[in-house]
């Protein structure tokens, strides 16, 4: 599939879309990585596509956002939130969408909570539907990659973690999968969904 950027590699997701999209393929980049990158700073974003030069895609599994309760969320919670999972997501398609050839994809996250809000996740709710607002808008715009998203469901490995039953949820290795699809086939301004089965 040619040189793949994962933003997000170390994370659960972007591991996996490592090992879906087969590591040689694949260029790791985060805070911890040979490649490194902070997405809620334009400059380091920026620095990041100069270093590499063209690609043949980008996916971005990674952003930050924060879970509090209605009344204890701060302005440093929203701005935060904004900064990373929203702006820095928008930022790796407006800065790196030059460095895609012909035919690429950028992949962005986005989550169930877009459209299942639930208590604790008002601005995780504000950023994800905000994301697949701005990959639709993409569609209309004359951006020079093909942008589309992945929503995947409650993610299985993410359900342990938080000491509820995994059972419900999708495991890491299929999103990857819907990932993959939607970087090589996924049409601009899609939002595709991850679900079992």
């Amino acid at each position: 599939m040619g040189k793949i950027l994962v933003i997000g590699a170390q994370g659960l997701l972007g591991s996996r879309v490592v090992k879906a999209l087969g590591e040689a393929n694949c260029i790791r980049a985060s805070r911890n990585a040979d490649e490194k990158v902070d997405i809620s700073d334009p400059k380091s974003i920026a620095a990041l596509f100069e270093r590499l030069g063209e690609l043949d895609g980008i996916v971005c599994a990674a952003g930050a956002a924060r879970f509090k309760p209605w009344d204890q969320q701060t302005d440093d919670d929203w701005a935060f939130c904004l900064a990373n999972k929203l702006m820095g997501r928008i930022n790796v398609v407006r800065l790196g969408a030059k460095k895609v050839r012909d035919g690429g994809a950028i992949t962005l996250t986005t989550g169930v909570l877009a459209q299942d809000p639930m208590p604790g996740g008002a601005m995780v709710t504000t950023v994800n539907a905000a994301v697949e607002a701005f990959v639709r808008a993409t569609a209309v715009e004359p951006v020079a990659a093909r942008a589309n998203a992945v929503s995947p469901g409650w993610v299985a490995e993410t359900l342990q973690a938080m000491g509820r039953d995994p059972s419900p949820g999708i495991p890491a290795s299929e999103v990857a999968e819907v990932f993959v699809r939607q970087l090589r086939d996924g049409a601009k301004g899609s939002i595709a969904l991850a679900a079992r089965g």
